[in-house]
């Protein structure tokens, strides 16, 4: 017991930092490099032809009625801006949340295979390279990616921290574990959801709401 007491005292102030560091060094990390991404893909398109016309129909319906110069300025501009604000670390959520929708919208459009009998035969879309059964590895990658900066912010070393601090506004992680924080994750792994498993990611959003509405009456009242 002597032992494992001494190993604990000395794990405990480590971790301690551990945790302390994280706020910094992870979320800029992940922002720097999912800037570059994001940045590379937007300037690339800005500076490139449009090939979004031989596509027009592989887009989802909300999409698919709009100009293909529309889309194309959409999708250059939004992955560029939002990159940026990315490596800024401000408006972080805003800016992350946008890029899951757009990189969604770009996985159902270019991505993800054109049919599927079973979902181990969409498994075989999880690639880099498409092999007829789609290629959307590295966008849902950057997805998940993506999801800590939407639920944890950008860290300390972000435009929104230094924001908070010269606002005077409390910017701890402050942790609230509630029903409606688990609704409001649901919520927001539904938007992507929606345009590849509609049925699936209503039903999530529902559970979501019910959450949130029904947290009154589910947490203890004092």
């Amino acid at each position: 017991m002597k032992t494992i007491r001494t190993a604990n005292d000395l794990w405990r102030p480590l971790k301690s930092r551990l945790n302390a560091a994280g706020h910094w060094l992870p979320p800029f990390l992940l922002r720097a490099i999912l800037f570059w991404e994001f940045y590379e893909a937007g300037v690339g398109k800005l500076k490139g032809d449009n090939w979004f016309a031989s596509i027009q129909q592989n887009f989802p319906p909300v999409f698919r009625d709009l100009h293909p110069d529309t889309l194309w300025l959409m999708a250059a501009w939004g992955e560029t801006v939002f990159a940026v604000l990315l490596l800024l670390g401000l408006f972080t959520r805003f800016a992350a949340l946008s890029l899951v929708v757009i990189t969604a919208v770009a996985i159902y459009a270019v991505h993800w295979p054109e049919s599927y009998d079973s979902l181990s035969q969409l498994w075989q879309g999880y690639a880099i390279s498409n092999e007829g059964y789609g290629n959307f590895k590295l966008p849902l990658i950057f997805m998940v990616m993506l999801l800590p900066l939407i639920f944890s912010g950008g860290g300390k070393l972000s435009l929104d921290y230094v924001f908070n601090f010269l606002t005077g506004c409390d910017d701890r992680p402050l942790q609230q574990s509630d029903f409606i924080s688990k609704g409001l994750a649901l919520l927001l792994l539904a938007v992507p959801l929606l345009f590849f498993f509609p049925v699936f990611s209503t039903v999530m959003a529902v559970a979501g709401v019910i959450l949130i509405i029904g947290n009154h009456y589910i947490t203890p009242q004092d």
